[in-house]
């Protein structure tokens, strides 16, 4: 479980760990109080060509075949494309958009496996660990280049999550920075849309394109929508302004997986009508620069084709390396496949360019555009919404003209606000988070949680099928003890309280499973809609004879899920683990 946050640091380090790309950024102390929009984001990061120097860095890890780091990002993508054409790549693990796992995986435990390009497993927290040690020693090196010497214990680590993962998955991240080195009493985990809430507060006017000239984030009481389009999903809270720069979250968080990396997924198709899947897989192993230039490229124009874009779309593209790769496997050009292809009349080559009818590439924006508007739609037809006016886009998605325009096309009477550099909100905004994580005062429960227990049977609730009879006792088994249930409104450092007991004389510990479900009130945890998440263990301090009475609290108003037991007779705390993984 996570320990109590310590109040003794210099500087909050954020850890934006994306699908597609990953960055960190931070502050210091007394700079925050100064100036909380003084952030400084790692500028470092480069691709080897001016187009591509970014502010975030490819999510891809390279490891040597004893599972020890070679590189991360833009340098680990050039490192592998050496060893793919030295041959060497046996020898290696690359690993590339894995943080989708821990959304698409129901079953996350701490010890599952992930492949990497070639196919070999290790097991995923190490993938994770690794790649967070990477940033983090990429920062250190940032504060030495600067002439600060700066441990680790100086820090306050903030790693960012989509709002709508599991419990389970907010575990494995937090182990896996314990793993990385990062103290587990200095980490905060920030959900990114209200990262990126936070982020857009205090930025100026010319920084929120969409929003009036007077308009401000800040008003007391205003209801907006934040809808963060990241690589992998679409992240979706809705935040009211109260007193002295607070907010409170008005509905649950939702979201689904129609992130920026579906529009690469279909422009891959694209490419596997041309050369066929089996071609394209011998692009990828033969010369992976060659393939990774082709969707740096589609990164680019993601950001700049608009709804009103009329004329072609021009890329460039590794001609000779695909002319070589068509003549042997396929026995003509490049631009003989194409004009022999369906896209005979919507694409052509000239040199190392390809051009594409505008079409061609809006159409590649049609599906996740319609999800993210569905996801909006929905989001807006809870009773709670009926005052929301502003809907703020953030995310590295919502830099492309595409969706902005759609969303603004789709919601007329809605205020659409993007601000400048969409893609640094969430990253800048945990920098924030990370000085004042107070901030957001209220948080709305996104599931009903409770316990397993064995009530006394009362006939006249309980199903006669459930009577078991132990100690002389009549009991209820399987029924479901509600903590707190779906959609409450839980104000940060609100607890919860459940009284439990031991059984049985020198018991060591108690333990309960831990279920949750989209019902208001269950009554059992074996029906439908219920899961299992994990196992609430309570260790008893000096087990004796005697039988112990148990104090459980649970606050449910943090980013994560937060136990802590003691014993009522003597008061002492007891070890807690809430073990979702």
């Amino acid at each position: 479980m996570m320990s109590k946050l310590s109040d003794d640091y210099l500087f909050v380090v954020a850890i934006d760990f994306g699908t597609t790309y990953s960055g960190y950024a931070f502050s210091s102390r007394d700079d925050f109080k100064r100036d909380p929009q003084k952030i400084v984001a790692n500028q470092a990061w480069n691709a080897g060509s001016q187009r591509h120097l970014s502010l975030k860095t490819p999510t891809c890890l390279l490891l040597d075949n004893k599972e020890e780091f070679v590189s991360f990002g833009y340098e680990a993508e050039n490192k592998y494309t050496d060893i793919v054409i030295d041959r060497q790549q046996n020898e290696y693990y690359f690993f590339q958009r894995f943080k989708m796992q821990l959304y698409k995986n129901k079953d996350i435990k701490g010890e599952m496996l992930i492949e990497d390009v070639t196919g070999k497993s290790l097991t995923a927290m190490k993938v994770f660990a690794k790649s967070i040690e990477a940033l983090m020693l990429h920062s250190f090196d940032i504060f030495d280049q600067r002439g600060k010497e700066i441990k680790k214990t100086d820090i306050r680590w903030v790693l960012t999550v989509p709002a709508i993962w599991s419990d389970a998955a907010k575990q494995f991240m937090r182990k896996s920075a314990e793993l990385a080195g990062i103290p587990n009493n200095q980490l905060l985990i920030a959900l990114e849309p209200e990262a990126a809430s936070l982020y857009c507060q205090d930025l100026p006017i010319e920084k929120l394109q969409g929003a009036d000239k007077g308009y401000c984030m800040t008003e007391e009481g205003t209801r907006y929508m934040v809808v963060d389009n990241g690589g992998g999903t679409t992240d979706i809270t809705i935040h009211q302004k109260l007193t002295k720069g607070s907010l409170e979250e008005i509905c649950r968080a939702s979201g689904g997986d129609c992130g920026g990396i579906s529009v690469d997924n279909s422009f891959y198709q694209i490419f596997v009508k041309l050369l066929g899947a089996p071609l394209l897989k011998i692009m990828k192993e033969k010369d992976p620069s060659a393939y990774l230039d082709i969707f740096r490229e589609l990164e680019a124009i993601k950001r700049t084709v608009d709804k009103t874009n009329q004329d072609n779309v021009t890329m460039s593209i590794p001609r000779a390396f695909l002319d070589e790769i068509c003549k042997k496997h396929l026995h003509e050009d490049f631009e003989a496949v194409i004009k022999a292809s369906p896209y005979k009349s919507r694409m052509k080559v000239r040199f190392d360019k390809l051009r594409m009818e505008t079409d061609l590439i809006k159409n590649l924006f049609k599906e996740p555009s319609e999800k993210i508007i569905q996801l909006i739609t929905d989001a807006l037809n809870n009773k709670y919404t009926d005052l929301v006016s502003v809907i703020l886009l953030v995310g590295g998605f919502s830099d492309c003209k595409i969706i902005q325009d759609e969303i603004k096309a789709k919601f007329p009477k809605m205020r659409v606000i993007v601000p400048e550099e969409a893609g640094l909100a969430v990253l800048k905004g945990a920098v924030l988070f990370g000085h004042r994580p107070e901030q957001i005062v209220s948080r709305i429960v996104r599931y009903t949680y409770g316990v397993q227990y064995r009530p006394r049977f009362n006939p006249s609730i309980h199903d006669p099928a459930r009577q078991v009879v132990t100690h002389g006792i009549p009991r209820c088994i399987d029924a479901f003890d509600i903590f707190v249930e779906i959609d409450s409104k839980v104000k940060l450092g609100s607890k919860i309280r459940k009284e439990f007991a031991t059984s049985r004389e020198f018991q060591e510990f108690v333990s309960f499973p831990v279920f949750q479900t989209i019902q208001r009130s269950p009554k059992y945890t074996d029906e439908d809609s219920c899961t299992h998440i994990g196992t609430l263990r309570l260790a008893i301090p000096n087990p004796s004879r005697n039988f112990r009475n148990l104090d459980v609290e649970f606050a449910f108003g943090h980013t994560e899920l937060k136990v802590t037991g003691y014993e009522m007779q003597s008061g002492a705390e007891c070890e807690t683990a809430l073990e979702l993984i």
